[in-house]
Parts: structure tokens; C-alpha cells; sequence
């Protein structure tokens, strides 16, 4: 009897890979607006468009390729074929087809929810799931926006749940003004919120476990209010004081390292122009966001164009790229530390 072949699957494995564009995935969120499409580009027209995941693996929002030879193949799909082309050895070694990073922008139109969201261990024995670090960079802040990041003094579980229960919950909060480009860490664990008038690129860990503590009485349009995680918060929170919350870097400097934790690290390029990106040494996939300007990425002799709210995965296999701006660049690059 002949060997079965699967001649759509061994087709696949013959595509070289490229820099990568998917489809965004669009959420509308009570407390969404319109700067998604008006600052960003993405294809919405809703008025309380939250969030578009711009590469996910998180179950039931697997993100899709939208261009070139592998357009509508999945990023599960493709790691299945391509591994450690793709993703990185060490990555695909330790993540197999579970792709570590949720990439995202959110547009908070209103103050999102007071949340906390568990670590690997909790999420690992209650949810079955990985935690959630993450990591806020500024996209744009309206003139006085603010968010909270951790508790303003020493405290402890009892004295938190004294003023829970007193309804003073937020005078115990870390309160941030913010302004454009400023960035906040949030491991596993930090209370936090995103405040009115704040689009923000979000990078974390893949996840989408959120303990939602206080949601300031809102009612969605049926007249009902969203469901608080009021006891699993208590378990999940760092009742630590950490005194200062902000990342402090150079904001001027044309490349810069924002963070590296144990699952990402995000670095921020400002590009004038043309520059080259090694990545020989990077045994990860790589990804770009851009958050001002335009041009192409060329590499291998091909060139993809990008636009202001792209975000691009360049493949491991490539080893670099050129990054060629008709107008002034900024990118976030984010790639999982081996």
C-alpha cells in the first residue's frame, strides 16, 4: 500500500518565509472609542472599538497572515510547519505551538477597569493557563490622562481589604499623570488600570486572565454591570510597595531598551534612515510596531511596505532586515530573551 502524502501540507513547507502582517483582531469594549481607526488605521468604524490583537495565539483568537503567499494560514498553522524558522529553537523548544506573546493597542476612551491579573503558578492551577506580565508604552495621552500602577504606601492584604470594603479602594492606588511615550512594567500581580484619553501599546505574555476588582458601577448597554473577580484578585495581588512604577529611559535616544523580563523584551528605534537590523544572535522571531512614520523593510532582495499602526513578525530564519523610512520611524521591537 502507498505512503499517504499530504501534498497541501508539503506545499506549504516549500514557502520561504517573510516579514509578517496579520489581520487585526478588533474588540469593542465599554470603555472604547474611535483612535484606533483615526490614529491607527485599523478597519473599524465602531464608535467602542477597545483593543485590536495585532498577533495572537490566545484559543479563539488565532491570529491570520493578511498578505503575500501565506495569506490566510493561521499562526498556529505556521509554527506547525516552519518551528524554529519561525519562532526561534529555544522559543519553539519551550512554547512548542503555543505562541508566547499577545501583542496589542488599546484605546481607552474611558477608565478601564481596576484589574489584577495571577501569575504562571495560579494561572497554571486554576486556569489552566499561562499568567500575565505585561508592559504599557504610550502611544498618545490626552492633555491630564492618567493611570494607576501598584499602591501608593506600604500596605497588606487586610489593610487592602479595609478599604475595598469601605469603598476606598482608590485613595490606597498609585495615580500616574502620563504623556506620550512613558512606559510602565506590570508583572503578574500589580493592580493596575488604563485611564481615560490613553492609546497604548501593550505587550504581554499570552493570556487573557484578568481579575476585574472595581469597575466604577458601569452598566453596559442591557442596563448590566460586567462581573467582578473579587476574591481571586485577593490571591493574585502583590501587596508590595515598589515606590516608583514609571521606566525611566532616554527618550531621545535613537535606540533604547524599555524593558527585558523573563518574557519579552522590548526595545524602541528611532529611524531616520536606512538602517540595518541584525538579528543572527536572536533565537527568537522579532516584532515590529510602529508607532510613527512610514517606509519599507527590505530583505533577501524583497521589500514590504510599512505604515503607521503596522506591527510586523520578522521570522528567525531571516537574520535581519533594512529598514529603509520615507518619513521619520518609530518602532517598537519585541522578541522573547533566549
Amino acid at each position: 500500500m502507498g505512503l499517504l502524502i499530504n501534498t497541501k501540507h508539503l506545499e506549504m513547507t516549500k514557502l520561504p518565509l517573510y516579514p509578517l502582517k496579520f489581520q487585526p483582531i478588533l474588540k469593542d469594549k465599554i470603555w472604547g472609542g474611535t483612535k484606533l481607526k483615526s490614529v491607527l488605521n485599523k478597519p473599524t468604524n465602531s464608535p467602542d472599538c477597545g483593543e485590536s490583537w495585532e498577533i495572537s495565539g490566545v484559543p479563539g483568537d488565532i491570529s491570520i497572515i493578511a498578505e503575500g503567499a501565506l495569506k490566510g494560514k493561521s499562526l498556529v498553522e505556521l509554527i506547525e510547519i516552519y518551528e524554529g524558522d519561525l519562532v526561534g529553537n529555544s522559543v519553539f523548544e519551550k512554547f512548542k505551538t503555543n505562541f508566547p506573546l499577545l501583542i496589542k493597542f488599546i484605546d481607552a476612551n474611558q477608565d478601564l477597569s481596576i484589574q489584577v491579573h495571577p501569575g504562571n503558578k495560579m494561572a497554571k492551577e486554576r486556569h489552566n493557563s499561562f499568567g500575565k506580565t505585561e508592559m504599557w508604552y504610550v502611544v498618545d495621552a490626552e492633555k491630564e490622562a492618567n493611570l494607576i500602577a501598584g499602591f501608593n504606601k506600604p500596605t497588606s492584604k487586610e489593610e487592602y481589604l479595609a478599604y475595598f470594603n469601605t469603598g476606598k479602594l482608590t485613595e490606597l492606588l498609585n495615580k500616574e499623570q502620563v504623556e506620550n511615550d512613558d512606559v510602565f512594567f506590570l508583572p503578574a500581580g500589580r493592580v493596575h488600570t488604563i485611564g481615560k484619553g490613553l492609546l497604548i501599546a501593550e505587550i504581554q505574555q499570552t493570556s487573557d486572565i484578568t481579575y476585574r476588582i472595581y469597575d466604577f458601577d458601569r452598566k453596559d448597554a442591557q442596563g448590566n454591570t460586567r462581573e467582578l473577580h473579587v476574591e481571586e484578585a485577593v490571591d493574585a495581588i502583590d501587596y508590595k510597595f515598589y515606590g516608583k512604577y514609571k521606566t525611566e529611559y532616554n527618550k531621545e535616544a535613537q535606540e533604547v531598551e524599555l524593558e527585558s523580563c523573563a518574557y519579552f523584551t522590548t526595545n524602541k528605534l528611532l529611524i531616520e534612515g536606512t538602517t540595518s537590523r541584525n538579528y543572527k544572535n536572536a533565537d527568537s522571531f522579532i516584532v515590529l510596531m510602529c508607532l510613527q512614520g512610514e517606509g519599507e523593510i527590505t530583505y533577501g532582495g524583497n521589500s514590504l511596505p510599512y505604515l503607521l499602526g503596522d506591527t510586523i513578525l520578522i521570522p528567525n530564519q531571516l537574520n535581519g532586515v533594512v529598514i529603509n523610512p520615507s518619513l521619520g520611524t518609530k518602532f517598537l521591537e519585541v522578541y522573547v530573551p533566549s
